[in-house]
C-alpha cells in the first residue's frame, strides 16, 4: 500500500513554514479566485480529488480542475471562497474539510484569473452532491502520479484544444491535467514530495 499517515502533519508544517510566492506580474484586470486541492484516502492510498468541468461553464470547459471559483462580494477571505465553491460544486461543507495550508498563487493564461490554492483533507468515501451545471464528474488520482521523480509526467509539450501547450502536464488513465491545475500540483509536490513515502511510476 502507498499510504503514509504523516501526510497531514508534514504538509501542515511545510506550508506554514515557507513564504508564499505572491507573484509580481498580477495586473489589475486579473480576477481573484480560490480553489481547494482536496486530498482523500482511498483504499489506503493518498489521492487528489479533481473535478472534470462540464461543457456548460464559461471558462475551461471539460478540463480537469479543482473545486473553486471567483470571489464573491460576501466572502470574507479567499479561504472562504474556496470552501464555499467546494460546497456549491461537490456538496462538501466547510465543517467536513480540514484545511492544511495555502500554496503559491497561480495564474491562468487565457482567462485572467489569479488563483489562491488551499490544500485540505476531505473524508472518503463521501456522499458527494455534484452540481451538474459546473461539474461533469469527480476523478480521484493517486498522489504518487505527481511525484517529483516521475520525470515522464513533468514538463511536457502537449497538443491540446487545438494548440500547443508547454509546461507541466500529467496524464492518468486518459485524463490530462495541465495549465494552472498542473502548476498547482507541481508546486504542492515540490514542497512535500521528497518528505513522504510515495511511489515513483516506471519511466
Amino acid at each position: 500500500m502507498n499510504y503514509d499517515n504523516r501526510l497531514p502533519s508534514v504538509l501542515r508544517e511545510a506550508l506554514s513554514s515557507r513564504p508564499l510566492n505572491r507573484l509580481s506580474n498580477v495586473r489589475p484586470s486579473y480576477i481573484e479566485a480560490a480553489v481547494l486541492v482536496p486530498l482523500v484516502v482511498e483504499n489506503e492510498e493518498h489521492k487528489v480529488l479533481f473535478t472534470k468541468r462540464s461543457q456548460n461553464v464559461v471558462h475551461h470547459k471539460g478540463q480537469m480542475s479543482f473545486p473553486g471559483g471567483s470571489r464573491d462580494d460576501g466572502d470574507t477571505s479567499m479561504e472562504e471562497t474556496a470552501l464555499r465553491e467546494t460546497f456549491e460544486e461537490i456538496g462538501v461543507p466547510a465543517s467536513d474539510i480540514e484545511i492544511l495550508g495555502k500554496l503559491d498563487y497561480a495564474l491562468t493564461v487565457t482567462s485572467n484569473f489569479v488563483i489562491h490554492p488551499f490544500v485540505g483533507i476531505v473524508p472518503f468515501p463521501y456522499d458527494f452532491i455534484i452540481s451538474v451545471a459546473e461539474v461533469e464528474s469527480i476523478v480521484n488520482i493517486p498522489l504518487g502520479v505527481f511525484h517529483p521523480e516521475n520525470i515522464k509526467n513533468r514538463r511536457q509539450v502537449i497538443q491540446i484544444e487545438g494548440g500547443t501547450y508547454a509546461g507541466p502536464a500529467y496524464e492518468y488513465e486518459g485524463d490530462i491535467i495541465w495549465g494552472a491545475t498542473a502548476r498547482i500540483m507541481e508546486n504542492l509536490m515540490d514542497i512535500i514530495g521528497h518528505k513522504l513515502t510515495l511511489p515513483v511510476l516506471e519511466k
